[in-house]
Formats: C-alpha cells, structure tokens, sequence
C-alpha cells in the first residue's frame, strides 16, 4: 500500500474531529469524495444545501496544536489508509478514521487476543487472568484490553514483558485509573497505548463502547473472564461476536454473580476457556483471513441530491434502524443517491448512520 501525502494524513485528522462526523460518515465521506482534502473542500457547499450555513472544520492551526501535544507525549498518529494500519482492524465496518499510538506499534499488526472482564474482580479471576496472559505471551500472541482496574490491570501485568497493548477511552495521555499510572508508563514504553481520542480528552461514558469495539477490533478473539449480566465486557463480547471474532468465556461458580455473564455466554454459544489450550484449538479450527480495505484511489461517487428526496428518506426513517437497502426499495432510486441524501441529512442533524448500513432518525 502506498503511503499517504502528509496532507491528506493532516486532512483526514481534521475530518475526523469535525463535529458530527463520526467513523460512518467519515467513511462515506471518503467513499464520496476520494480523499479527506476533497470532502472538507466540498462541506461548505454541502452543507449550505441542506439548510445550514457553518460547518465547523478544526483548522490545520487547531489540529496542529493536537499534535504538538502528541509530539510531547512521544505519540504518532496512524490515519485509516496507512500502510501500517492495522488490516484486522480496518476490516471492521466502519474503522476507527484516526488513532493516537505510543511505544511499540509492531503489536498491532502481530497475532493478539484481547482479555477483559470485572473491574471489581474476584482473587481467583485477577490471578487467572494474569496466568492466562502469561501464556498468551510465551505462545507468540500479543495481549489487548482496556486498562481498567481488576481484570483488564492483570492482563496487561501478565503479558507486558511479552506484548501488550492498551486501548484507553479517553487521550492516551489521560492516565486513569490514578493508581495505574505506572503501568501505563510502562506499556507506553514496552508495548503500545492506543486511543481514537484526541490528545488530553478525559474518558467519558460515551467513549467506552467506541473503545470496546477497537480492543475487539485488534484482536483474533476475546476471552470474558468475569463479567456481571449488564456489564461493559459483555458489551465488547457482543461486539467481537458481530465483527466475526471468536468470543471465550472462562466458567465460574453460579453463585458468584461476577461469573453470571460469562455463564450466560457459554450458554450463548461462546467457546468454554479453562486456559491457552482452548484458545489455540479453537484458532487452529476456525482460521479467519483479514484483509484491509483499500482506502486510497477511491474514485469519488459524487451525487447531487434533490431536497424533495432529503424530505422523503427523513420522512422514512424512525428511532428504530432502518436498512438503507429498505429505502432503496421503496424508493425506486439507486443505492448511491440514497447513500448520498443519508450522508447529507446526518450532516445536518435529521438522520444518525450506523454500522452495517443501517440509519436512523436523529
């Protein structure tokens, strides 16, 4: 794959940190225009048909003070498009536009399986996380989880001499929990921090699910170690199970509710760990290729989009996500014009884009 311009990898920062352009939009955006310097030059006009007269696009001053403070942390940017981005995790629909990485950014290419579970663990499941880390890490495979206090902390204790990769929810550089702040320094040093968000944000709720779906996203599977039935680590299980990664569940007692998740899972379907046994004969049964999409060379797919049609699929959509391809049937109209009005209307508020061609009302 060939490298970026510099331009374009400054461009698709910018758009990414636009206001209410998320990775759905930013990827059609790409698929529309070709390239993030031609989507910001075309915004303007965009935007203005559909009703609205500013669009805030961060400047190259305002990104660049971004990347100042990530020159300071020691951190690079890898924009969607990158030779060295990672091809499991650009095969996810859509993937993360940009990332923040710091230490050794070879981990996330290599072959990872990610270990997460309770923040408030059990002895029993912090020391089985620790070992199952451990031998991840002597079988060749690198560790990926989350940072957090109890299970996700033990992961990355037991794998951070072999590999181990942090994916953070809020900027690399906010250390949280307080008391792992010292593991942090260690894995921004000896394996890789990650995170989608900018330089210095604060994690707040609503950048867990986005950081879940990236831990799955790297990984080759994932193992739940304890999780209670509505906790986030069942959330990253789901993910995973939808990003067509293999999801382990390690058994626990029924009378402890930590475990009640991970019961719930094997009863699901999900593959029963006791240890790195069960992970390598599930991977030498179920062997899975990715390859990256390509995201350069795009030819735009530029569509000029009536107001009356804007009206008609805003009129169509509800709370409840709706397949682009039901609105091309009851429309009658290509799926690129539809494709194009969806784009319009999210830019401006009156739809959402999901993941899997899916769109809602605002």
């Amino acid at each position: 794959m060939t490298a970026l311009p510099e331009a374009e990898r400054i461009a698709r920062l910018r758009l990414a940190r636009t206001d209410r352009i998320g990775p759905v939009t930013f990827s059609q955006l790409l698929q529309r225009f070709g390239s993030a310097q031609e989507a910001i030059g075309r915004l303007p006009d965009l935007v203005r048909r559909t009703g609205r007269s500013t669009y805030n696009v961060p400047s190259p001053y305002d990104v660049g003070r971004e990347w100042e403070r990530a020159d300071r942390f020691g951190a690079q940017l890898l924009v969607i498009g990158d030779p060295d981005y990672p091809a499991r995790l650009a095969a996810i629909d859509p993937p993360p536009p940009v990332l923040w990485t710091k230490g050794r950014r070879e981990l996330l290419t290599s072959e990872t399986v990610a270990i997460v579970g309770a923040r408030i663990a059990s002895a029993g499941g912090i020391r089985f996380a620790r070992s199952l880390a451990q031998d991840l890490g002597q079988h060749g495979y690198a560790v990926v989880s989350g940072l957090a206090r109890g299970i996700d902390t033990a992961a990355h204790i037991g794998s951070i001499e072999t590999g181990t990769v942090a994916v953070l929810g809020g900027g690399i550089d906010d250390i949280y929990p307080p008391e792992n702040a010292e593991l942090h320094s260690r894995i921004g040093h000896e394996g890789c921090l990650v995170s989608e968000s900018p330089m210095g944000a604060r994690a707040q709720a609503r950048d867990f699910p986005r950081r879940n779906r990236i831990i799955s996203g790297l990984s080759r599977g994932v193992v739940v170690v304890e999780a209670e039935l509505k906790s986030g680590s069942l959330i990253t299980a789901r993910v995973a199970a939808e990003q067509g990664r293999d999801v382990f569940a390690v058994p626990g007692s029924p009378l402890d509710p930590r475990t009640r998740g991970t019961n719930d899972l094997l009863r699901q379907g999900a593959i029963l760990c006791e240890g790195i046994e069960d992970i390598e004969r599930a991977f030498t049964t179920l062997r899975t290729l990715f390859e990256p999409p390509s995201v350069t060379g795009l030819e735009p797919a530029n569509e000029d989009v009536p107001a009356n049609l804007l009206d008609q699929i805003a009129a169509l959509l509800s709370p409840v996500p709706t397949p682009t391809d039901e609105l091309v049937r009851a429309l009658g109209i290509p799926a690129s014009q539809v494709a194009a009005a969806l784009l319009e209307l999210s830019l401006t508020d009156r739809a959402t884009l999901l993941p899997g061609g899916m769109a809602a009302s605002a």
